[in-house]
């Protein structure tokens, strides 16, 4: 399946959206459409290969919009869309300008004694107020009228001419032969209401480009120059030119041009930005820095490693764009309702001249008729339905990227807020993930290796070699392994001064450990399963075992030729923010669980220290068994949300209602993931679903209003009750609220 993205032009309404959607989903081997009118673009799945192009802008044209195929990068996309806004938004107050003055002649006109003179002049400003700022209604209604639809420029078109065209008659019929019956005084009702409808515009398109701020923020945050060492000399060149491999130079205050790795120098980098933290991160040789983000001190070369559409800040600029693009269930009951929308609203419109022009008072019939007409085409609003869901999807995905929680679509978002399960990661999710050898054990003495390394090494010399062999042994076999614990016994052998050998055989078995041969020894490393598998007796070493995985460590056996040699403590301490985020996601009414493939007794160990019940922990689960506890608590009626950064969470994570991934995690639990928080701190988990939550209670509030405004309002106009100017104002003001509180969710606050 293969992706095409194009601009569309021309659309007003949710109507409009309906209509691309359907004829680009009657195009030959397309697999799907979604139109966003906020973001007027349109996503279309299809075939590979199967389908050019060109055939998909003609289908659009044929419907009477405009189409083009948008640019390949999402830089140019959104900068173009930034350029058309600022646009539209420029020839909509020009437009409001004119309209006001020219209404305020017109009412000038009204207010002075009526003669021949002034009639004439009055129809000559009303003229001018239809073609000025009527155009691009006309335009819109006449491109629907080829293609036998309406839309909304179809109503207010409607709605302004039948006012204006019956006191042109009436001007007419007085002037000409002194008839008085219908009179010519609703020129200016004309003119406010175009007016007002036009100051609408400009105030909905001034709204809806601000929901867009964020995202266009982002991309404000790439600096435009970058200084490079080209031949031993400093080179400052456009920060699109810097490849892989170049030497950056960055001086204090100034931003990272790309992604790389700092090769000379130290510096404190804020990265909030990108992880929405504000406390500064400490750099150095080997460190890995990210583009965009501000070296606050210290002069730093950074070698790029990821430029272009490869860094972190375009990824994460296409995350979000790809979120705004999408559609959430809760749209297309809007959208089906708007397929409908005009064509009830015009026939109402009919309905009501009739009867008032049949029934209504007899002095004053066409004048009722025409104006409770006028009324009900112009207070009907499609557009608040139309952009009630994707404005809120645009402020809440952007908002959420500024926290560095980056929402992948729609669906995500609509999920999140159903969420009434937590499962929650042990490593690396809940805990640091930098595990520390804290002990090795020996049966009969057990050597304590936290503190004073120089302290250790001469206790080592003296009094429990046998301990330094069991280290050298395991970290030996570990030495092939990217586990963290095999790096943890790595690494603390390493700064003991032990220096492990590099193995003749090699195997690792996930979630039990590792084995294979040193020398002419069989060596097995790992959990207790993996040992008795192996038929090797741990019982030993029970008690203490037990000791240390009371005391909240992972234990890990250590055997050669057969025989149990010793067990090796590690212990992983939980994140400085894990206990509130649980706390947090508890206030939300949430269940929170801890999924691990640790021991019972240290995940009960974490799960106290961050105050989940014992009673929620899932211990000693295989990477490959993840899955199914997700689909136990599934089959229970719960929705279940996993949050881990893992490759083993993967296929945890894909079978989640709800994939949480960390950032800081691997590349493949990002990618499974369906929100990823950047910073990889678990409170942003507590933000992603007050996020969710937020945004969708604007869509249903923007979506109950819509709903009710025009099943309240319509009613009214055609009873007379609400006078074409009010009508005018009420409209306008429905697309301008919808839009404005979807904005409100970029200043709700999502906690610590």
């Amino acid at each position: 399946m293969k992706t095409i993205e194009l601009t569309i032009r021309g659309m007003h309404c949710a109507s409009c959206v309906g209509r691309v959607e359907r004829a680009l989903a009657g195009v030959g081997h397309v697999r799907g459409a979604r139109v966003n009118l906020a973001t007027e673009q349109a996503v279309v799945d299809i075939d590979d290969e199967a389908v050019k192009p060109e055939e998909l802008v003609q289908a659009v044209e044929h419907a009477g919009y405009q189409a083009e195929l948008a640019r390949s990068e999402w830089t140019d996309q959104v900068k173009e869309h930034r350029t058309r806004r600022a646009e539209e938004i420029r020839v909509w107050r020009v437009r409001v300008v004119a309209g006001v003055l020219l209404s305020l002649m017109l009412f000038k006109l009204s207010w002075d004694a009526i003669d021949a003179t002034t009639g004439w002049m009055m129809l000559v400003l009303a003229t001018l107020l239809q073609v000025v700022l009527g155009w691009p209604y006309y335009v819109g209604a006449w491109q629907r009228l080829r293609h036998l639809s309406a839309n909304m420029d179809t109503l207010i078109a409607l709605g302004t001419s039948v006012a204006f065209v019956f006191s042109t008659v009436g001007l007419v019929l007085y002037q000409w032969f002194g008839n008085t019956t219908i009179g010519y005084h609703y020129f200016m009702d004309s003119a406010i209401i175009l007016t007002l409808i036009t100051l609408g515009r400009f105030l909905e398109a001034r709204a809806k480009g601000k929901a867009s701020d964020a995202i266009l923020k982002l991309l404000d945050l790439a600096p435009p120059t970058a200084r490079v060492l080209r031949d031993g000399n400093e080179v400052e060149l456009p920060a699109a030119s810097v490849r892989r491999g170049d030497l950056m130079v960055v001086r204090p205050g100034e931003k990272l041009p790309a992604d790389g790795v700092v090769r000379v120098g130290r510096a404190a980098v804020d990265e909030s930005m990108l992880t929405g933290e504000s406390v500064p991160v400490e750099k150095g040789f080997g460190d890995e820095v990210i583009g965009a983000t501000i070296n606050l001190n210290g002069l730093i070369q950074v070698e790029a490693t990821r430029v272009g559409r490869d860094m972190a800040l375009e990824q994460i600029v296409a995350v979000v764009r790809r979120a705004q693009e999408s559609k959430a269930q809760v749209e297309r009951l809007a959208d089906r309702v708007s397929g409908v929308f005009v064509p009830i609203v015009l026939a109402i419109a009919v309905a009501t001249f009739l009867g008032w022009a049949l029934f209504g008072p007899e002095n004053a019939r066409w004048t009722v008729a025409v104006m409770n007409t006028t009324a009900v085409l112009i207070i009907a609003c499609p557009c608040a339905l139309g952009l009630a869901t994707p404005t809120a999807i645009m402020v809440g995905s952007g908002r959420g990227a500024e926290l560095g929680i980056l929402i992948k679509d729609a669906a995500s978002l609509e999920r999140a807020g159903s969420v009434d399960t937590i499962v929650l990661d042990k490593t690396g999710t809940i805990t640091l993930g930098e595990l520390e050898v804290t002990d090795v054990s020996l049966g009969w003495t057990t050597v304590d290796l936290r503190g004073d390394v120089t302290a250790t090494k001469a206790g080592f010399d003296t009094a429990v070699d046998v301990a330094g062999n069991l280290l050298r042994v395991a970290a030996s076999l570990e030495h092939g392994s990217e586990h963290p614990i095999a790096r943890a016994i790595v690494q603390r052998a390493t700064e003991l001064g032990i220096l492990p050998v590099a193995p003749d055989s090699f195997e690792a078995v996930p979630g039990r450990g590792v084995r294979g041969r040193i020398g002419a020894d069989d060596v097995v490393v790992g959990t207790e399963r993996f040992l008795t598998e192996q038929r090797i007796s741990v019982e030993p070493f029970a008690a203490e075992r037990d000791r240390l995985e009371n005391s909240g460590k992972t234990v890990v056996y250590v055997a050669r030729c057969g025989s149990l040699l010793g067990v090796i403590a590690l212990a992983d301490r939980p994140k400085p923010t894990s206990r509130a985020a649980v706390s947090g996601l508890r206030e939300l009414g949430l269940d929170v669980f801890l999924i691990t493939g640790d021991n019972q007794r240290t995940a009960e160990s974490v799960a106290g220290q961050v105050s989940i019940g014992f009673d929620r922990v899932l211990a000693g689960v295989l990477p490959e068994m993840k899955a199914a506890k997700i689909r136990e608590l599934q089959e229970a009626g719960r929705v279940v949300a996993m949050v881990g950064d893992g490759i083993n969470d993967a296929p945890a994570l894909a079978q989640a209602d709800l994939g949480i991934a960390l950032g800081t995690g691997t590349d493949v639990a990002i990618e499974t993931g369906q929100i990823v928080l950047v910073s990889g701190d678990p409170v942003g988990v507590v933000r992603a679903i007050r996020l969710s939550r937020a945004t969708l209670r604007t869509i249903r509030q923007n979506l109950f209003w819509a709903f009710i405004y025009n099943a309240v309002s319509i009613p009214l106009a055609a009873g007379g009750v609400l006078h074409p100017m009010v009508a005018a104002v009420a409209m306008a003001a429905s697309s301008v609220s919808v839009v404005s509180n979807s904005l409100l969710l970029r200043r709700r606050s999502l906690g610590p």
